[in-house]
């Protein structure tokens, strides 16, 4: 079984990946989180994709907001 940082690495990862697909940076995805009322700071944002520590609630309001339908893991 992988440790907890290796999946941590791939939440992150994961959630990177779909930024750079959707063309989102993290001042935009700021801008969407706040329009879906979650008050996140760019730099707290880039703290938890580099640091991999970010709840799965989290995760979700990410991809909600760049409106990600799906995933493929």
């Amino acid at each position: 079984m992988a440790e907890k940082t290796d999946w941590e690495a791939r939440a992150a990862n994961l959630l990177k990946a779909e930024l750079k697909r959707k063309g989102v940076t993290y001042s935009q995805l700021v801008e969407k989180l706040a329009e879906i009322g979650i008050d996140e700071k760019e730099a707290n944002i880039r703290n938890k994709l580099s640091r991999g520590k970010f709840s799965a609630a989290f995760m979700l309001a990410c991809l909600q907001a760049i409106e990600v339908s799906s995933l493929t893991l």
